[in-house]
């Protein structure tokens, strides 16, 4: 007999309740919406809307080489989170530590390899209903009810902001109608996968006030298993729930407010063990190494290296919990030539997570975690012209506030003396247990942002053919923030003897210091684009465009090393493109190529060192010379019939360290010194090559109580190239080339009264690494990409 826990009952009681309509009274209504904003899946031709440039475009039309994905593509694929999108648009790359140490790239750039600083953004911009999102770990939420997502490629510093130099994710969701309407689905499978999901929406007020209704409710058990604590790890439960208001007082005028709240629990991280080094490239033995410490303890076995077991044996408490909610209004008003729009919007995102630090069944570093309280409030005006004039337009201003109050936590247990101590150490195994023998160091840190910014962009049409497109930003922006640490548990060192207790107070600053300090700076910055755009036919456009870009400086709110300074430049990015884009064989066939270069100053990236003469590693970020990225990219997608549609894209990725001769030594090479020189190396986190095949078949069936019934396939392949995922370009980082393979098959009622599924994802159980990462003792721990799932789903629309 299955049994479910009292909070998942309430979650199953809330999912029903979604999938039943709000009242019999709901009926089929106007599809003209539906299909419009299901465009972007067909792959049939038909024209794609997006507001890539901040008012409604054709695609074809837009001079910015971007990816949309639609409505009926997030069904077909059955994707819902922002890792699984990245298998269908291969310049994005999405992977995650944990939600909150994220990291999104496009061609190569957006965040480096490491754990994310609360004191520094990410160069990929995330935006919801127009609303930015501040922090990378609010993207990792469920998405839900969508019309369709944007992934544009390249800066995007004019219209987005300052922190999207590498490219801006831009997602819409469905907009609340005056005509009845319900969508629901109910998906099961296996690892105790269940999903429900539903959206309901309908006028309060004829022509005045309409409201839409969204939710969704996911469970999945673990795909590890600890075996310290018998039980599993690595599952999932996220449930979110979305409303929105329309107010339409008059032809000219529209008011949107959109409310949400999610909330996500997850038993995660538990690394597993995925590779051994116990001596240095040249064969010199690693000094207290895994392996030695692990012999220290007669109880414990050196752990099997075999990550595919899916087996971990961590001995503390992990969770990676969160909230995230907010409110936002949006104001729309056509005043003739022009149109007036602002958005208002106030978020919260709440972080609560909990780690064992050394991924063993040893009690070693028992708690090791950071915990965030982010708050953001963000005002946006825009006036956008609304003519056929020569000259179009959009003109605006943006502000933006942010504060993240962190807590840090570090606590050492009863095996951290002798498990850190050197063989070689001077000091007796008594110093090093009173020091570290339930030792707990706590920090705050509280970076606050203030940003303001002016922006305009503008199209000169030339001729019937020829654009030129320009575009300035200015941004003010002024952060500030401050660091605490200081120790809150441990023996008291003023009962021992003044030998043991002088060491073991030195012993404690080498692992976790007391400071304090706080920064700040001002800093102004200019960014914008020009494009030259030339429609040479009906169905064909080519474009070159130069950017500039700048992506905000941040704070090191942290425990730095003397001389490294807190505060980190900000970057400054010089991009250009040519791309086309083109539909052949009346817009049966849509081929689009681009190719860009792209040169950083500046790069700001994560470094992961040893700490001189002891056996601590500490994190910080700072700036490097010079990063260069350049590459083509290509989407192709033909639809012969409207039951057949086929797509490919493909992405090429050289992304180097143009300049970085002192980068942090990998762990294999550290007794050749403490720096290494990258220049030329690729950027982690980066392949080289990434391509995704797709395509949808279907068929009629017959009639089923007097509708039309088909049956339906769909199926895409999404293959990476080999990539490394250490700071240090370790080559036991190296994560080798792997391709997933999903598939759908099904049948349907042409009017969507009736769909039911057989899915599959990683359909051939494809075993693969998304992280790799080699410590200073020989040890490499990996997460590891999700196995074979299959299920069913079931969905109806009225």
């Amino acid at each position: 007999m299955i049994k479910f826990s009292r909070e998942h009952r309430l979650k199953l009681l809330f999912g029903a309740a979604l999938l039943v309509p709000a009242s019999p009274a709901l009926a089929a209504g106007d599809d003209t919406a539906d299909a419009v904003a299901d465009a972007g899946g067909d792959y049939d031709g038909a024209e794609i809307i997006v507001s890539a440039r901040r008012r409604d475009e054709s695609a074809q039309d837009v001079p910015i080489a971007l990816s949309v994905v639609g409505a009926e593509t997030l069904e077909k694929t059955g994707n819902y989170t922002l890792t699984q999108i990245q298998q269908i648009v291969p310049s994005l790359q999405v992977f995650s530590f944990n939600p909150r140490n994220t990291n999104i790239n496009i061609r190569g750039l957006g965040s480096n390899v490491a754990l994310t600083n609360d004191g520094l953004e990410n160069g990929v911009g995330f935006y919801i209903d127009n609303v930015y999102y501040g922090r990378v770990g609010q993207t990792q939420f469920d998405l839900v009810d969508l019309q369709q997502i944007e992934v544009l490629r390249g800066p995007q510093g004019t219209l987005f902001g300052k922190n999207t130099t590498s490219g801006a994710i831009n997602i819409t969701s469905r907009k609340p109608g005056f005509d009845p309407e319900f969508s629901g689905e109910a998906s099961v499978g296996d690892y105790g996968y269940y999903q429900l999901r539903a959206s309901a929406s309908g006028g309060l007020i004829d022509d005045l006030l309409a409201v839409r209704l969204s939710g969704s409710v996911t469970e999945r058990r673990g795909f590890l298993y600890n075996t310290t604590q018998n039980e599993r790890a690595q599952d999932y439960s996220n449930w979110s729930v979305r409303g929105q208001l329309l107010f339409t007082p008059g032809a000219d005028l529209e008011v949107r407010i959109i409310g949400d709240f999610s909330r996500q629990k997850q038993n995660h991280v538990l690394n597993v063990f995925a590779n051994y080094f116990g001596t240095f490239d040249n064969g010199a033995a690693i000094p207290n190494s895994f392996a030695e410490r692990a012999a220290r303890f007669p109880g414990y076995v050196f752990p099997a290296i075999d990550p595919f077991a899916r087996r971990g044996e961590a001995n503390s408490h992990y969770q990676s919990n969160m909230d995230g909610y907010g409110v936002s209004g949006q104001v729309d008003w056509d005043i003739g030539a022009a149109k007036l729009t602002s958005i208002t919007a106030y978020r919260w995102w709440d972080w609560n997570p909990a780690n064992d630090g050394d991924s063993t069944s040893l009690p070693v570093i028992v708690k090791a975690q950071q915990a965030n309280r982010q708050r953001q409030f963000s005002q946006e005006i825009r006036l956008a012209s609304d003519t056929d004039g020569p000259i179009d337009y959009v003109v605006g201003a943006y502000y933006f506030w942010q504060i993240i109050r962190g807590k840090g936590a570090t606590a050492f247990g009863s095996a951290a003396g002798l498990w850190n101590r050197p063989a070689a150490s001077p000091l007796p195994l008594a110093v090093w247990e009173a020091a570290l023998n339930g030792f707990e160091a706590n920090s705050t840190s509280d970076p606050r942002t203030r940003s303001y910014a002016l922006f305009g962009q503008a199209d000169w049409k030339i001729n019937d053919r020829l654009t030129l497109t320009g575009g300035l930003r200015f941004t003010h922006e002024k952060k500030d923030g401050s660091f605490n640490q200081f120790h809150v548990a441990g023996v008291d060192l003023s009962t021992l003897p003044a030998a043991i207790a002088t060491n073991a107070a030195l012993l404690r600053t080498q692992f976790n210091p007391v400071t304090s300090y706080s920064t700040g700076f001002t800093d102004n910055s200019l960014s914008g684009l020009a494009t030259l755009s030339w429609q040479f036919s009906g169905d064909a456009l080519a474009y070159a465009t130069y950017s500039r870009g700048n992506k905000s400086g941040g704070l090191n709110l942290t425990n730095l090393p003397t001389g490294i300074d807190p505060d980190v430049a900000p970057e400054k990015v010089d991009s250009y493109e040519l791309g086309i884009k083109s539909q052949w064989f009346g817009r049966k066939v849509t081929l689009n190529l681009a190719g860009y270069w792209t040169e950083i100053s500046d790069y700001q990236t994560a470094i992961t060192e040893q700490v001189p003469n002891t056996v601590n590693v500490r994190q910080y970020i700072a700036n490097i010379p010079g990063v260069r990225s350049r590459g083509v990219e290509g989407d192709l997608s033909f639809a012969p019939t409207e039951r057949a549609s086929f797509y490919a894209s493909v992405a090429y990725a050289d992304t180097t360290y143009s300049d970085y001769p002192n980068a942090p030594q990998a762990p294999e090479r550290l007794n050749l010194g403490s720096i290494q020189d990258l220049t030329g190396a690729q950027l982690p986190g980066v392949p080289k090559f990434t391509y995704t095949l797709g395509g949808d078949l279907s068929a009629p069936l017959g009639n089923l109580g007097g509708r039309d019934l088909s049956a339906y396939l769909h199926a895409d392949y999404s293959h990476r190239s080999s990539f490394n995922t250490s700071s240090s370009n370790s080559a036991y980082g190296d994560v080798p080339a792997y391709g997933i393979a999903n598939a759908r098959i099904g049948f349907r009622t042409d009017d969507g009264l009736l769909d039911l599924s057989l899915w599959a994802r990683n359909l051939f159980d494809k075993d693969y690494f998304q992280t790799l990462s080699p410590a200073v003792t020989g040890i490499v721990t990996a997460l590891i990409g999700e196995p074979r799932t299959v299920g069913l789903t079931l969905r109806t629309k009225l």
